[in-house]
């Protein structure tokens, strides 16, 4: 595999690791802010807010990244990575409305849950139609990227 066909990709791995990073620090400044030291996880709401949002963006980062890679590298890099970078923008908002408040969460929760499953999708269906072709010599891909109407470069 030529490192062209997943640069893509791993420029938005590169961005989701610095989002990661970015919620971390928050967290942090927030203990410092309401006085919440570790390992305590309560505190006033807002502080328990601003955890709670980076807790759950962090336990569905390797889910979002293992479907962003698979997707890049058996359906498409450049899908993968414009719904990789959609799903990064939908945590980032995600991540405020709930610092915010608990209500804040929903609508960008809602939006980044749709990209996620746009990546399993991709994800899926990038895998069978590499086993049927390679396994049973059926060319889905092409099926597929023509009914999208995709072009497929080789």
């Amino acid at each position: 595999m030529m490192l062209d066909q997943v640069v893509l990709v791993a420029a938005v791995t590169v961005l989701g690791m610095m989002e990661q990073a970015y919620f971390s620090l928050k967290v942090i400044y927030a203990r410092r802010k309401h006085s919440v030291s570790p390992p305590a996880t309560t505190g006033p709401p807002e502080f328990e807010r601003v955890f709670r949002a980076q807790a759950n963006c962090s336990e569905y980062f390797p889910i979002f990244i293992f479907s962003l890679w698979v997707a890049g590298v058996f359906f498409s890099q450049a899908l993968a990575a414009l719904f990789g970078i959609l799903y990064l923008y939908g945590r980032y908002l995600y991540f405020h409305g709930y610092a915010e408040s608990a209500q804040g969460r929903l609508e960008p929760l809602y939006f980044s849950a749709k990209m996620q499953w746009a990546l399993i999708a991709q994800s899926g269906l990038g895998v069978v139609c590499s086993l049927t072709h390679a396994y049973l010599g059926l060319d889905l891909m092409h099926s597929v990227t023509h009914l999208l109407g995709l072009t497929e470069h080789t």
